[in-house]
């Protein structure tokens, strides 16, 4: 009795850790949980966001070409203009004796032309007399033709203080409205090297632009005419419309980052927006409207292999209908095009895929092709793959052109949760090693 209980004791606790064993083998395969999503319709836009500053369709800096004293100002801050109303006067007292400096010089350039063409008629009279020589008659000559130029350049200089004397009104050179004034009375400008700038004057708040730097790889999407959306921090609550005018060629270079400049033309009648704003901008490049979408993610999910429903040919023997099965059995797991991998959305999905073009490269192939893959469950609870024709994406969702999937079809985007597989080996076995105790 005794030696029964001995026996009998060892083999009833093997037999107990064998059907634990596969108890917890069996359940490590089948206690997973996806994360579905409906196929749906709607509207699909792809668009490019950027940043840019709000200003004037027409912007002049008005500046002096002559130096001296602010001498008075007649508009200020949001003042409208007229075209050559005078806004500003610059001390005339140094510029009207440059004009009268000018005019000494011309009448005494004057006086010897008079001189010298006397002097060349007397010469003139003689030489036909044969009393003068033709030396004498040169010399006279080249007199009257020097003081000639010399008039002229007396001349020239006395309009041009003149000019500069009117240069001292500063007059607008457009209708519109004063943005800014950058001088106040007794103020010296000197116009020596550039012209220092003392208004800017905007021509017409109620048309505006808005200059958007947008990035390299969005700009080849970007066409005149495009619509466009933007927002500004004053009106968060309100959007604004406007179109595409202008992508200008030269490129703009931030940190490393080539820009293009996009103007957009913006109306502004109710003249909310100022000039300096900071607008962020949407461009309109395409729009589906009530077309059959999936979530992205559901596009790029890689499934565990082992939840992946098998052809009906895989246990076929032979050669060539087990090469064509195992062919199909990889495209299925992702690996068409070379398997990756198979990192995926949800966890659980690394191991078994082998080596060979990663998941992402395959995926970027696909998307080029025009083609991805969903995956859903089919009545034996096991993950079959469909193939769409893709479309239009805006990020978050994507057209599907062309499928087998309809509308309100739950499609798979992830694992909630998956156990961890068994280990592979038995309960007698210690990882340490050692010596087994019963």
């Amino acid at each position: 009795m005794k030696k029964t209980f001995i026996i009998g004791g060892p083999l009833l606790l093997i037999a107990a850790a064998a059907g634990l064993y596969f108890f917890l083998a069996a359940g490590s395969n089948a206690d997973v949980q996806y994360r579905f999503d409906k196929v749906s319709r709607g509207d699909i836009q792809m668009v490019v966001t950027a940043t840019g500053t709000l200003s004037a369709v027409t912007t002049v800096q008005v500046g002096t070409q002559v130096s001296g004293i602010i001498a008075k100002i007649t508009v200020d801050f949001n003042d409208r203009v007229r075209r050559n109303q005078v806004i500003a006067l610059i001390d005339p007292t140094m510029l009207q004796q440059s004009v009268r400096d000018a005019e000494a010089s011309r009448q005494r350039a004057q006086a010897q032309f008079n001189e010298a063409k006397r002097a060349l008629d007397r010469v003139t009279i003689l030489l036909n007399k044969n009393l003068a020589s033709q030396a004498d008659y040169d010399a006279a000559l080249t007199q009257f033709e020097s003081n000639k130029a010399a008039r002229t350049q007396t001349e020239a200089q006395y309009e041009r203080a003149n000019i500069n004397l009117q240069y001292a009104t500063i007059r607008a050179p457009i209708d519109g409205v004063v943005i800014s004034r950058q001088v106040d009375v007794g103020q010296t400008v000197a116009a020596s090297f550039s012209s220092p700038t003392l208004f800017t004057i905007a021509n017409d708040l109620t048309k505006m632009q808005v200059l958007a730097n947008v990035d390299e790889a969005d700009i080849g999407k970007v066409h005149i005419g495009q619509d466009v959306s933007f927002t500004v921090d004053a009106y968060a609550e309100q959007t604004f419309r406007g179109s595409v005018r202008q992508v200008r060629l030269a490129p703009v270079t931030v940190q490393n980052v080539v820009n293009y400049v996009v103007v957009i033309d913006v109306p502004n009648e109710e003249l909310k927006l100022m000039p300096g704003m900071t607008a962020t901008v949407t461009v309109m490049v395409q729009k589906r409207e009530n077309t059959l979408k999936v979530p992205t993610v559901a596009l790029r999910f890689q499934p565990p292999a082992d939840q992946i429903e098998a052809r009906k040919d895989s246990a076929r023997g032979g050669g060539q209908d087990s090469a064509r099965s195992e062919r199909r059995r990889q495209y299925s797991q992702g690996g068409g095009e070379g398997r990756g991998s198979g990192q995926g959305m949800g966890q659980g999905m690394a191991g078994g895929m082998g080596g060979g073009m990663d998941q992402a490269a395959m995926q970027r192939r696909m998307a080029a092709r025009g083609v991805g893959r969903l995956w859903v469950l089919n009545a034996n609870k096991k993950l079959e793959p469909v193939m769409v024709r893709l479309g239009l994406s805006d990020g978050t969702f994507t057209e599907i052109t062309s499928s087998k999937i309809t509308e309100g079809q739950e499609v798979v985007t992830g694992v909630v949760m998956q156990k961890a597989a068994a280990s592979t080996s038995t309960p007698f076995q210690q990882q340490g090693g050692g010596r087994q105790r019963f």
